[in-house]
């Protein structure tokens, strides 16, 4: 054997060497950030205390129980907060030196009505590369999903974009159990949760996934609780005779300070721009701007969504304060979806419902018009 073959098997065998020494060395290092993630004690949303509370303080037969659905004082603060820092590479004078948040904002991340997983690496992660890649893998998700990381040059939890540039070693993924379209189902769960640990691999990462089980109850029961209370409230006003003009009902609703929006509905709105309720046309024509001239309809219907709406039954008596003027003005009645005449006896009757259901919500920490509700009734 020459020497050039010699010199050859020893550099193959050294090349093989390396290689095999590289991997064990990855492996370790995956290992020790495994260690690091999941060791000491970490809260679990889904029990009533702490997992480092001292075990006789247990009833016998303790069970798991559900979370209620609470909003924290600080989500605003902490989501305009992440918006700031998101303006620049640097964090702002006033962040300097802050104290930076075990976990992100609720606005982000609600462990009430999310499944989060905790993800995170040794080595740096760059956003532009993880959004594209958990794009690719859990793009079809029915449900909403947000990836939120620590910003490694702000310190600040912000939320993944296409267009960001921030690099992560903390992140936390957060899909939504339940909305008006149904809670979660088995097949969205083992989608997400394949994505996220294939991600896990793909960036030597580690995740904490949850038992499916435990999530797919929880969805369950959200879904469940919000089915009770998503009321929407639908007056209508018809015409006795003639149909309604759409010149008149377009300085009606001029003169109430109504906007006419692209879904084809006037919207009343708040200080914020977030609406109170919606006139819409009884039949299934939409209002458009450009055709009121010549519009005609022999029916409105002014609608409120109870759940998405804070405030729900004074804002219910002053739809149907404006209801009344759009009668008198009109020559309408008043009347519920089988067209019968609606008396203020009847008024009184769903004011009251109203009330009720506030009240239900409020038991659950969840808040009539606020981020939670927007989220899970939309």
């Amino acid at each position: 054997m020459s020497d050039l073959q010699l010199s050859l098997i020893g550099l193959g065998a050294a090349l093989v060497a390396s290689v095999f020494a590289y991997n064990k060395w990855q492996e370790r290092k995956h290992r020790q950030m495994a260690d690091r993630v999941f060791r000491g004690n970490h809260p679990d949303v889904l029990l009533g205390r702490q997992q480092g509370e001292a075990a006789e303080t247990d009833e016998p037969g303790e069970e798991r129980i559900e979370p209620a659905i609470q909003t924290t004082a600080a989500e605003t603060e902490a989501e305009a907060v992440a918006a700031t820092a998101r303006g620049g590479d640097e964090a702002p004078a006033g962040l300097q030196g802050m104290r930076v948040d075990e976990e992100p904002s609720h606005a982000m991340a609600d462990p009430a009505i999310d499944c989060i997983v905790r993800f995170e690496s040794a080595e740096l992660i760059g956003g532009p590369y993880l959004w594209q890649a958990q794009h690719e893998a859990m793009g079809k998700l029915s449900k909403p999903l947000c990836w939120c990381g620590l910003n490694e040059r702000t310190s600040v939890w912000e939320r993944l974009a296409a267009n960001g540039a921030g690099d992560y070693r903390r992140l936390r993924v957060a899909l939504q159990l339940a909305d008006r379209r149904g809670p979660l189902t088995d097949a969205d769960l083992t989608l997400f949760l394949n994505g996220v640990q294939r991600l896990a691999d793909e960036f030597l990462a580690v995740a904490n996934l949850p038992e499916r089980n435990d999530v797919l109850a929880r969805a369950d029961a959200i879904d469940r609780f919000c089915a009770g209370v998503d009321i929407q409230i639908g007056v209508n006003l018809v015409s006795a005779g003639a149909p309604f003009a759409g010149t008149k009902l377009r300085g009606l609703t001029e003169a109430a300070g109504m906007t006419l929006r692209e879904d084809g509905m006037f919207h009343v709105e708040d200080d914020g721009g977030a609406t109170l309720y919606t006139l819409s046309n009884l039949e299934a024509v939409p209002f458009a701007a450009e055709e009121m001239k010549a519009f005609s309809t022999h029916g409105v219907t002014f609608t409120l969504d109870v759940p998405r709406v804070a405030g729900g039954p004074r804002t219910f008596d002053r739809m149907i304060a404006l209801a009344k003027q759009f009668a008198a003005s009109l020559g309408g009645t008043l009347v519920d979806d089988n067209r019968a005449p609606l008396a203020d006896s009847a008024l009184d009757v769903i004011h009251d419902k109203l009330v009720e259901t506030e009240q239900r919500m409020a038991e659950q920490g969840l808040v009539a018009g606020g981020t939670q509700a927007l989220r899970l009734f939309s």
